[in-house]
């Protein structure tokens, strides 16, 4: 029986998964929009992290709009359900994408590039809460957080593979073919919506189990009522801001001559390994918190890891040719995150809060010096960020039961993180420098150890609500 339940839900696991690959290498294209538009419009750091704003800012309003109607009419999701809802998503998705067009060659308008990423974001915040919540109901409630860790990671091959090929193409291919600078985006943008329509196609016709709850859908905030969700939801929004706000000011980081002065190019490529990290963390997190045996989990977490680096490594080095001596540094780093995993004990919450402690202190450490010590600390951080989204969530909605979509719209609205925290590490950027601007996500990671310690646990009262 429990054969034919794995085999049942293999095929939208691998559905799912191309979706989340998707969302992660379009979503770190703004790590590269950034410092490109920065050029083209003039812009100063404030005005540039607007992209994020915009973006991640949609998360908030559209998540917001999806909370309330639940409370008016019921919960969307549980009524059209999670396959609909990702079609939904995906359609919002490519329409954005294509407006990328017109926003380089008719209005060649940053205020019009800010608008087709705010529908991006909210094209995004659809799939988000329709695909999450999916992917953790989708077989047993014990491995939930493996297997969304799983689906991140290859979310995180997209956001690896995205500021390589996208740094090639934006600041080299197309920009050398363009004759106004805001046209280089117009093609890479035309192909991301094209294949999202691809994708939009594939699921409509795949074969997703109906796993939308049938029971009474209460027309309530009953989800605001359990502490985990509400702690959780602020443990997305300093995640979010963090990781964001990390990745979005990185090639501004590595140009600062007091680092290691590097081009928007060259910084771009480094860019694959702050977001690689997430990836090989994220797959080494799968294996940790599923039910296989300790001896045959830790051999293969090591293989995974083994094998991850050498995907970031082998796709950096033939594109942009960064050799091994160039890179080395950052095996220390997954040496220490495999150990942690290790002392986590396959425990959500337990990992959750030795990442966070680590995260504080690379970033510490990251302020405290400059060059190759500065810049592989902030870059090492991604590993420690990798299981971080998956285990909130996974906490976060633990109990909630006729809840979890309503739980869900409430996370993802608290993706608003990723609007605020880029914007205010572009004031402190502006006023005091880059580097000492990296003070800022600081306080987002001891938020993330409280919540790791104790914010996750659930109230006795509410344990058996939802049963």
């Amino acid at each position: 029986m429990e054969t034919e339940q794995r085999t049942k839900y293999t095929y939208p696991m691998i559905a799912l998964t191309t979706l989340f690959f998707m969302w992660g290498f379009i979503t770190v294209l703004n790590d590269i929009l950034i410092p490109y538009l920065k050029g083209v419009f003039e812009l100063t750091h404030f005005q540039a992290n607007l992209v994020q704003f915009a973006f991640f800012g949609a998360y908030f309003i559209g998540s917001l709009i999806y909370f309330l109607i639940s409370l008016s009419f019921g919960d969307p999701i549980n009524k059209i359900g999670y396959k609909n809802g990702i079609l939904i998503g995906l359609a919002i998705s490519a329409m954005a994408c294509f407006l990328f067009y017109p926003a380089a060659s008719t209005f060649h308008s940053f205020g019009f590039f800010l608008f087709a990423l705010f529908l991006l974001g909210i094209g995004f915040t659809v799939l988000q809460i329709a695909a999450n919540p999916y992917v953790a109901v989708l077989g047993s409630p014990e491995t939930a957080s493996s297997r969304l860790n799983l689906s991140q990671a290859f979310n995180s091959l997209g956001t690896t593979l995205a500021p390589v090929l996208g740094g090639f193409f934006i600041f080299e291919y197309f920009a050398s073919k363009a004759n106004v600078g805001a046209e280089s985006v117009k093609v890479p943008y035309l192909i991301l919506g094209s294949v999202l329509i691809l994708l939009m196609i594939f699921i409509w016709f795949s074969k997703l189990p109906a796993l939308n709850s049938h029971e009474h859908i209460e027309k309530k905030a009953g989800a605001l009522k359990h502490p985990n969700l509400v702690f959780g939801m602020f443990a997305i929004f300093f995640y979010v801001g963090a990781e964001v706000t990390i990745g979005s000011n990185l090639v501004s980081f590595l140009k600062l001559p007091e680092i290691v002065g590097f081009s928007e190019s060259e910084a771009s490529n480094y860019l694959a390994y702050y977001w690689g990290g997430a990836m090989i963390g994220r797959f080494l997190g799968a294996i940790s918190l599923s039910k296989m045996k300790k001896t045959g989990k830790y051999l293969l977490m090591l293989l995974m890891a083994v094998l991850t680096f050498l995907v970031i490594f082998l796709i950096t080095w033939y594109m942009k040719g960064l050799t091994f001596e160039r890179v080395w540094y950052y095996l220390i780093f997954i040496v220490a995150n495999y150990f942690l995993f290790m002392l986590g004990r396959s425990l959500p919450a337990r990992t959750l809060a030795y990442f966070s402690v680590i995260a504080f202190c690379l970033l510490l450490v990251a302020v405290l010096n400059r060059g190759s010590i500065a810049m592989w600390c902030v870059l090492g951080i991604g590993l420690f960020n990798s299981i971080m989204w998956s285990n909130i969530f996974t906490l976060a909605i633990d109990g909630l039961g006729r809840y979890t979509s309503q739980g869900s719209s409430l996370l993802v609205m608290m993706i608003l993180g990723g609007a605020l925290l880029p914007p205010m590490q572009g004031l402190v950027a502006d006023n005091f420098g880059v580097h000492a601007s990296f003070v800022v996500p600081m306080f987002s990671y001891l938020y993330l150890l409280f919540y790791g310690l104790k914010g996750y646990q659930k109230k006795e009262s509410l344990k058996t609500e939802s049963l």
